[in-house]
């Protein structure tokens, strides 16, 4: 495949953790990333999309460093450098930063998560097996790719080892309420690939290839 080939040569950066897509009856949408593991230690963001298609999106970094890292793979409006926090609570997450208040809880196993569950994690996050999934993932789950290009030069691979289903969510932006869980709809528009409609969290293994 192409982009098999196109992210063969350069520098491979990995992430390591969790993405919990979210949407809001306010029309809100919001990808949290909690990595465990990374080229810049352990740390959270949040990328969030207002209502509508095109709707503005904003990304929440905790470092200017992380700001233009992510920048760089993904398309924003406008980017806030504050403070994030994530933790894990237990239903699920409480997030924090100095503009948004994020609680959301975590429920059973999705079938992705029971599909996964018994393939190695080596091969489910290796590129060439998410290049090659990501096909049936296109078809299976619409608006989710697990392999393509982001920006120019800037190549992702998406490796999902578990999934779960978000059960509920509550938010505050800059004091004012998001509304209660919705679907992730429209789908979010920060790069080549959208979390699903059904608002889940999924443990994976994100390689950028720059």
């Amino acid at each position: 495949m192409r982009h098999t080939l196109a992210g063969a040569g350069g520098v491979r950066d990995r992430f390591q953790g969790s993405i919990a897509g979210v949407g809001f009856t306010s029309g809100f949408r919001a990808v949290i990333g909690c990595w465990d593991a990374s080229p810049f230690g352990a740390f959270s963001d949040v990328m969030l999309q207002y209502p509508g298609r095109d709707g503005e999106r904003v990304l929440i970094a905790p470092t200017q460093q992380v700001g233009d890292y992510v920048t760089a793979t993904y398309s924003f409006d406008r980017v806030l450098i504050e403070g994030v926090t994530v933790t894990r609570v237990p239903s699920g997450w409480a997030l924090t930063s100095d503009t948004l208040a994020l609680r959301c809880g975590f429920g059973r196993r999705t079938w992705v998560g029971h599909a996964l569950a018994p393939v190695p994690d080596r091969l489910l996050t290796a590129p060439a097996f998410c290049a090659a999934v990501d096909p049936i993932a296109r078809q299976l789950v619409p608006g989710v790719r697990t392999a393509g290009q982001a920006r120019p030069g800037r190549w992702e691979f998406y490796g999902a080892v578990d999934q779960r289903v978000v059960t509920d969510a509550t938010a505050t932006l800059s004091g004012r309420s998001l509304g209660r869980l919705a679907p992730v709809s429209p789908a979010c528009t920060f790069g080549f690939s959208s979390t699903p409609r059904r608002p889940v969290v999924t443990r994976l293994v994100t390689t950028v290839v720059r």
